[in-house]
């Protein structure tokens, strides 16, 4: 009861942190071959499904390419760790294209432009905090 009235006061002047839930965060993708089809992002808030499993992923984006570059600001993201996971999907199939090897034919990347020894980075890896002070990220398609 006690710690409900504290609460409740605590709330009433607000000293209460909240987190701040209407953060943006401008992704930028250099590096594209072309101009054709679009760029697939997955911004993942844990390593959860990280780098492919599009279901588990906080926000996902379809961007289109201007120039060989595209730009894209993912709204109402709150404080915490976050890595990116992207594919140039230059045919617009909605799929990573890969050779018999299962070598990509197309770009892709992943935020701190982190490269794993054989396939995708860890999450660690290419985990980063949106802050007040990070709001921006530049991934070069490999």
């Amino acid at each position: 009861m006690l710690l409900n009235l504290l609460f409740s006061i605590l709330l009433m002047i607000g000293t209460i942190p909240e987190q701040s839930a209407n953060n943006e965060l401008t992704l930028t993708v250099e590096n594209i071959k072309n101009s054709d089809g679009v760029v697939r992002v997955l911004l993942f808030k844990g390593p959860e499904g990280f780098p492919d499993q599009h279901q588990l992923a906080f926000q996902n984006a379809s961007i289109v390419i201007e120039k060989n570059k595209a730009v894209y600001t993912f709204k109402n993201i709150p404080d915490g760790t976050y890595a990116i996971s992207l594919f140039h999907d230059s045919l617009n199939t909605g799929k990573l294209r890969t050779n018999a090897l299962g070598i990509p034919k197309d770009g892709y990347g992943f935020s701190n432009n982190a490269s794993g020894i054989v396939g995708a980075p860890s999450f660690e890896k290419a985990s980063f905090k949106l802050t007040e002070s990070v709001k921006q990220i530049t991934i070069k398609l490999k």
